[in-house]
């Protein structure tokens, strides 16, 4: 019998979450009114993250399982920070993202949260730091811009933005 890779048991329960959440979406209520039902669009980004799953499910599958494969790292505790510092920069980031949220607001924090994980993930130099902010203006400033022209959804301002 062949063993399943780490890869190939994610992507199996990314399927099982998947079905769960579809078949969540059961209940939620549908109102007498519209045309589109409320589950619509949640099936539909759950449909997309099950495609993804499933295309994630054949790779591993392919890919195999590597017997040689050793550990990256040493033990210890400063092995592990130094293994695991990506993620550690962007939950923290992610924190006080949250944290400055009420004095930044949504624009302008999310703009400065976007560009110090690029340069810190993506490395510092002076067409990157171009990139970077014309990357975080454009993603961050036409989401706002969607969801504040377009949905009329209410993005905390800011202490800076409330001022106007």
């Amino acid at each position: 019998m062949r063993r399943l890779n780490q890869d190939a048991v994610i992507a199996i329960f990314l399927l099982l979450a998947s079905g769960i959440l579809f078949w969540s979406t059961f209940s939620i209520r549908t109102p007498d009114y519209g045309v589109l039902t409320p589950a619509a669009w949640p099936r539909v980004i759950i449909f997309a993250l099950a495609l993804l799953s499933f295309l994630y499910l054949i790779q591993s599958l392919k890919k195999g399982v590597d017997d040689n494969a050793v550990a990256d790292r040493e033990p210890g505790l400063k092995s592990w920070l130094v293994y695991w510092q990506n993620p550690i920069y962007c939950f923290a980031f992610f924190l006080t993202y949250l944290l400055t949220l009420p004095v930044l607001g949504s624009l302008i924090g999310g703009v400065l949260f976007v560009f110090i994980l690029m340069s810190i993930l993506g490395g510092v130099s002076k067409e990157k730091i171009v990139t970077h902010a014309a990357l975080s203006l454009a993603t961050v400033g036409g989401m706002w811009c969607i969801f504040t022209f377009g949905l009329e959804v209410i993005l905390p301002q800011g202490m800076i933005f409330s001022a106007f």
